[in-house]
């Protein structure tokens, strides 16, 4: 813990006291910069996202192979784009206020294999270490066609290593039926907070699942402890991991080309929020980065996260990062948004995307199962609780004019603005788990 009292916290940040009391609340970084000027923190660039995406590209014959849901999009794990007029329409009523502009959700939560986004960085860095490893042996050069993977020859050579991650559940889900898929032998240590039917689902697919009655950090800990005993055991670190942040970032050109096809136009006069939830901060930082590295100043991205887990808004906000976690003033880091129930941020995301990142808000766990409740009834669509945060991200910058005036939003820009929600899982939610989300929606 580092050098801070409580009080003296709530003294020099009035906010404090807020996510302290469990109320809903947001912040717009008044530090936040250009692309340009913010590039330099991050260490990274568009080579790098450039690498990841013909990393991809590289894998996708073998992912058609091994997955063959994965056909339909050549071998990309990608997700579709879709309108939500009538979900805008609802919050527009609900709230009592005009969102300008046009509402989208980005269906992550549909993604192939594991059914949300830790489907891009989790799937990606196990895809790097089986390159590299199999490079390194001489079995793999970067010209061959990668279908060959899918042979008894290489699961047999990667069954001689090990993966190891600490997981709230998703991203335990797409490294765990990845690694598995390829021949490791790979262990999830499950936090707490996990929900069983993933448990159950890693469990068939052949992964050994280590639980704790701890939380996530216990989780990341305690797996990190493991493999560091086993030299054939690789950890993948979602706290401070830059291959799984590169492995979400490829989302940004990707993005941009769906835009394209759809003829929306992102520029100066036509700018585009995306409302991202927020756990650790891999995932949505390294989604992002690629937006910032794709539309640059004319993309604006806020990040949600449930009032009992504000770990980056915490550590952005008073400047501590990975210095502090939500547990330190009396937050319990329960929350019904299990993807997002994360006591202490990642520290490199942090630091790395702080001027980029445009604001933060919490919001309640009822709040989520609300709008849970309500998109599926306006838009036939079912998404687990913590991809409903970004849901209600609209609202709130619709509802903040000092914000739009500093970064000069006009009402002629917002009337042209479009907002994306980016929706970060549930599409495998067994439909009997889903009942009982839909059950606690007080709002249908």
């Amino acid at each position: 813990m580092n050098n801070f009292t409580v009080e003296q916290l709530v003294t020099d940040y009035p906010l404090v006291k807020k996510l302290i009391a469990l109320e809903e609340v947001s912040w717009f970084n008044p530090g936040i910069t250009t692309l340009e000027q913010g590039l330099p923190h991050v260490g990274l660039d568009s080579t790098d996202v450039q690498g990841a995406s013909d990393r991809l590209a590289r894998f996708a014959p073998y992912l058609v192979k091994v997955f063959p849901e994965t056909a339909v999009t050549a071998g990309i794990i990608e997700s579709e784009v879709v309108e939500i007029p009538k979900m805008k329409a609802q919050l527009e009523q609900l709230f009592g206020g005009k969102i300008k502009g046009k509402l989208l959700l980005k269906k992550d939560s549909h993604l192939a294999i594991s059914g949300s986004i830790k489907a891009r960085g989790g799937i990606y860095e196990v895809l790097v270490h089986a390159e590299k490893l199999a490079i390194e042996a001489g079995l793999l050069t970067v010209s061959d066609d990668y279908s060959k993977l899918f042979s008894d020859e290489f699961r047999a050579f990667f069954s001689q290593y090990s993966i190891a991650v600490g997981s709230t559940g998703n991203l335990g889900m797409s490294i765990g039926m990845m690694s598995a898929k390829l021949g490791f032998t790979v262990s999830v240590h499950m936090s707490a907070d996990a929900r069983q039917w993933k448990k159950d689902k890693l469990r068939f697919h052949g992964v050994n699942v280590v639980e704790y009655s701890e939380d996530y950090g216990v989780a990341v800990e305690q797996g990190r402890a493991e493999a560091e005993k086993d030299p054939m055991c690789f950890f993948i670190d979602d706290e401070n991991s830059q291959t799984l942040f590169l492995g979400y970032s490829v989302a940004g050109e990707r993005l941009k080309r769906q835009f394209a096809e759809r003829s929306i136009v992102v520029d100066e006069h036509h700018p585009l929020f995306v409302y991202l939830p927020c756990g650790v901060g891999g995932g949505p930082g390294g989604v992002a980065f690629g937006l910032k590295m794709a539309f640059g100043d004319n993309v604006h991205c806020v990040f949600a996260e449930p009032t009992h887990s504000p770990c980056m808004l915490l550590g952005v906000h008073t400047g501590l990062h990975d210095g502090i976690a939500v547990q330190d003033i009396g937050i319990d880091n329960i929350t019904a948004a299990d993807g997002l129930a994360v006591g202490r941020a990642s520290g490199f995301v942090g630091r790395a995307m702080e001027r980029l990142l445009d604001g933060y808000y919490t919001v309640s766990d009822q709040r989520m199962y609300d709008l849970l409740g309500l998109l599926n009834q306006v838009e036939g669509i079912k998404l687990e609780p913590s991809a409903l945060a970004g849901m209600f991200g609209p609202v709130l910058v619709a509802d903040n004019a000092e914000y739009l005036e500093r970064i000069n939003m006009t009402d002629a820009k917002m009337e042209s603005a479009t907002h994306l929600v980016w929706a970060t899982g549930g599409g495998m939610v067994p439909a009997e788990e889903m009942d009982k989300y839909l059950a606690k929606s007080t709002l249908v």
